[in-house]
């Protein structure tokens, strides 16, 4: 599809608009942060379903519904005062795909962790930003290294959870948690309760869908879904919006997944 960027400008804001309310909510994983409030509740519940947001959406809602169900619906307090001894039975039969109770305890236990050293996960990844270094990749690179620092046998089986930029990974899960916590566009979708970080710098999760429409609309060239594409796909975005570029993220997963746009 061969637009001018005027054309292709206008297509993807109108299509941003299009997906970008209140109704995305209920069949995305981002409806699991919907059900809270507190900043560190939203956080918490955020980053699990955004950990086990790969397969089918409702597969992902329900169990990221189940994790909740699991915390008693205060998942702040639930990590604060977890004790593995006493409270793994409570995970012992929580399973999404790979993603099995061992790496749940792993994620449960450095949250723990992270809110008791470090106060909130946004104070984590914003510390790795400077101004000689701003890009989220190096936001989720030391990210990465903080959530695995715990002396833990389980983190060996759960590193595969926590994607790797370094290593090529377009990691499109922790781009969409980064998204729900820093836009900040008054649309009631994403919840903007980070100021540390901003959205300009932010990148587009990218998957099978969001990558096909990339391509399509001359957004990407490279094949595989790695971080050499996304660099690709955010630069693109860039021009369209400076400022925030992620919005799109809107317009290319609505494009696939509802519009089948190739």
């Amino acid at each position: 599809m061969n637009l001018s960027h005027i054309e292709l400008k206008e297509f993807l804001d109108e299509k941003v608009d299009r997906y970008n309310n209140l109704s995305f909510i209920k069949d995305d994983p981002i409806s699991i942060p919907h059900l809270f409030t507190q900043k560190k509740d939203i956080e918490i519940s955020g980053f699990l379903a955004a950990t086990i947001a790969w397969g089918k959406r409702e597969m992902i809602i329900r169990n990221g519904t189940q994790i909740m169900e699991i915390m008693d619906h205060s998942p702040y307090e639930f990590v604060s005062n977890y004790k593995e001894s006493s409270d793994f039975k409570y995970l012992k039969n929580f399973k999404h795909r790979t993603f099995n109770a061992s790496d749940l305890n792993y994620f449960v236990k450095s949250l723990q962790y992270c809110y008791h050293n470090y106060g909130d996960l946004e104070s984590i990844f914003s510390s790795f930003i400077t101004p000689e270094s701003s890009t989220v990749k190096i936001a989720i690179t030391g990210f990465r290294s903080v959530f695995f620092e715990l002396n833990n046998e389980d983190k060996f089986r759960t590193f595969k959870h926590v994607s790797n930029p370094e290593k090529g990974s377009a990691a499109k899960r922790i781009n969409m948690f980064l998204r729900w916590m820093v836009r900040k566009d008054n649309k009631g979708v994403d919840f903007g309760i980070w100021d540390k970080i901003s959205p300009s710098i932010l990148s587009c999760p990218l998957d099978v869908h969001s990558g096909n429409v990339g391509r399509s609309l001359n957004l990407i060239n490279r094949k595989q879904n790695d971080w050499k594409a996304l660099t690709e796909l955010d630069k693109n975005l860039r021009l369209l919006d400076a400022k925030d570029p992620v919005k799109y993220d809107f317009a290319l997963f609505g494009l696939g997944v509802n519009e089948k746009f190739s």
